[in-house]
């Protein structure tokens, strides 16, 4: 492998930037190799519809389109923006020490979401916590919005602001240095986040040996088993159903086993498939060991659908599976 600088890809948004920014400054400080960020302009950044409308990967294509034309050598991704199908001669090298993957309100006046008042607008980009928040009760007034991290925040703080408050991914504010405007961290016993959030990939051509070896220095196997289990529930539930899923894995030390005492590692996997109305739900969970992270999400989406997760839809209906979880982590 010869030393010429690494072209990393990355969408131009300032979150983008930032996320391969951390990624060329990590593999650069663990193996010494120069990285050079390529901007690629990709289907998500040219278009103001709701990212549901968009579809599966919109923010993606553009970025692997550039790796397999060998315009790039590698790309960073938002792992939840990722379709669950792999792509033919690309390969997931690393995925780094994952963000806190919760959801975040900012909101006027430094208030939570319990202090809102009735009435109050709050807007989100995701179908997933459309859903959640109408399923909390709450007298809220939802409503879908598109934009960077900016232009949504701009809706609460900015001099013309219009909404009461937003919901964001924490790790989106926290990349950028923006998680001092966070009024309260939502606990996911009230908003489950999307599958992989908070999560980034690394992704190169799989023949491409060196790189693939490179990049594996960077990945952390906690994050990745969590993200694994995610993700295999994800794919599992885009069979039978489109209403909205949520899913969220932790791997901790569990109870000590054998003569000798020791710790095992344990995977704790939650899942939710909501009506886009917030009206039905179904929530269940499952433990294992990361060994068999895929075999977890693949059997709990399995209970899910057999409890009627297929059935689950409200009358915003959309445009079909795998399309309502995905978009910038913006």
């Amino acid at each position: 492998m010869n030393e010429a600088p690494l072209r990393l890809g990355t969408r131009g948004s300032k979150l983008a930037m930032a996320q391969a920014g951390h990624v060329a400054e990590a593999l650069t400080a663990r193996t010494g190799r120069p990285v050079e960020l390529v901007e690629v302009v990709t289907a998500g950044d040219r278009s103001n519809a709701p990212v549901h409308r968009l579809g599966v990967g919109v923010f993606v294509s553009a970025l692997r389109d550039a790796l397999v034309a060998g315009t790039i050598d590698f790309a960073v991704h938002s792992y939840k923006d990722l379709p669950t199908a792999t792509a033919a001669g690309l390969h997931i090298a690393a995925v780094p020490p994952r963000q806190d993957p919760r959801d975040a309100l900012v909101a006027r006046d430094g208030k939570t979401l319990a202090e809102l008042a009735p009435g109050a607008v709050v807007g989100t980009g995701a179908l997933r916590r459309i859903a959640q928040l109408h399923a909390l009760g709450m007298p809220l007034s939802v409503t879908p919005i598109r934009g960077n991290i900016d232009t949504r925040l701009a809706r609460v703080l900015g001099p013309e602001a219009d909404l009461d408050a937003v919901v964001l991914a924490r790790a989106g504010l926290a990349r950028i240095d923006r998680a001092d405007v966070v009024t309260e961290t939502l606990d996911p016993m009230l908003m489950l986040p999307a599958p992989a959030q908070g999560a980034l990939a690394v992704e190169c051509r799989v023949d491409d040996t060196d790189l693939v070896e490179l990049l594996a220095m960077l990945d952390h196997a906690p994050s990745r088993a969590a993200v694994t289990a995610e993700r295999a529930l994800l794919a599992t539930l885009e069979a039978g159903c489109s209403a909205p899923v949520a899913a969220y894995a932790v791997v901790a030390e569990g109870e000590p086993t054998g003569d000798e005492g020791d710790a095992v590692e344990e995977i704790y996997l939650r899942g939710a498939v909501i009506s886009p109305d917030g009206t039905r739900d179904i929530r269940l969970s499952r433990t294992g060991t990361p060994a068999d992270a895929a075999e977890i999400g693949k059997a709990l989406a399995t209970e899910l659908l057999d409890l009627g997760a297929d059935s689950i839809l409200g009358p915003q209906g959309h445009d079909g599976p795998g399309t309502q979880q995905f978009g910038s982590t913006e």
